[in-house]
C-alpha cells in the first residue's frame, strides 16, 4: 500500500504519520528528511538542493521530484510507503503519477481557526517534546527533561496565516485532484484527540 498523507500545518500529520507507519509497517518518507540526508551525504542532487536553500530560495519542483523519485527506488520502499510533505502542488502530483502508483490520499481535515490556535499555542522543548499552552497549567518547563520550553519563531499569527494561505493556494487543490481519481479519503475528526483521529484513520485503511 502506497499512500499520501495530506493536511494543513498544525493538522497533526507528524503524530499520525508515526502511528500509521508503526501499525501498518509502512515506510514513512518525509521530503524534509530526504533533503537533509542528501545534503548531509553530499550527493549530486543534495548539492543542487543545498545551493537553492543556501541562497534562501525554494527548491524547484523538478529537483524535489527527482529526489523523491530516487528515494522510491530504494529497497525499503518496495513493500509500501507513506509520503509526507510531497506532493505539495499539482505539478508535483502529476509528476508523481509518472513514476509511482498511489493507492490512497488521506487528508486530515481541520478547521483553520483551530489550526491557528494549535500552532500559535504550541510550546516545544529542545529534547523534541511538544505541548500546548492549554495543557501546561502555567508550567514553563518540559515534563520529560525539565528544560525550558519555548515558542518557535515562526509559530506566530502572521507567519502561520502566511503558511496556511500557501497551503490553501498550492496544496489544497490536491484534494480535488485525488478525489477525481477516486483515491481521496477524508478524516474529518482532526479536531479530536490524536488517538481518536487514528481510530478514524484505521477505519479508512480497513483494519
Amino acid at each position: 500500500m502506497n499512500i499520501i498523507l495530506l493536511g494543513a500545518p498544525g493538522a497533526g500529520k507528524g503524530t499520525q504519520a508515526s502511528k500509521i507507519a508503526g501499525k501498518y509497517k509502512l515506510l514513512h518518507i518525509s521530503t524534509g528528511d530526504i533533503f537533509r540526508a542528501n545534503i548531509k551525504g553530499g550527493t549530486e542532487i543534495g548539492k543542487i538542493a543545498k545551493s537553492y536553500i543556501d541562497a534562501g530560495k525554494l527548491v524547484p519542483d523538478s529537483v524535489t521530484c527527482d529526489i523523491v523519485k530516487d528515494r522510491l527506488t530504494w529497497d525499503d520502499a518496495r513493500h509500501g510507503y507513506m509520503l509526507d510533505g510531497f506532493p505539495r502542488n499539482l505539478f508535483q502530483a502529476q509528476e508523481l503519477d509518472k513514476f509511482a502508483h498511489i493507492d490512497l490520499c488521506l487528508n486530515i481535515d481541520v478547521e483553520e481557526a483551530l489550526l491557528m490556535d494549535r500552532i500559535c499555542g504550541r510550546r516545544v522543548c529542545s529534547c523534541g517534546e511538544s505541548y500546548h499552552v492549554s495543557t501546561l497549567n502555567g508550567a514553563t518547563t518540559c515534563a520529560k527533561c525539565g528544560k525550558e520550553l519555548y515558542q518557535r519563531a515562526d509559530d506566530n499569527p502572521e507567519t502561520v496565516k502566511a503558511r496556511l494561505d500557501t497551503y490553501n493556494t498550492q496544496t489544497a487543490p490536491l484534494i480535488d485532484y485525488y478525489k477525481a481519481q477516486g483515491k481521496l479519503a477524508v478524516v474529518k475528526s482532526g479536531e479530536g484527540s490524536p488517538d481518536l483521529v487514528f481510530e478514524q484513520i484505521c477505519k479508512v485503511l480497513g483494519h
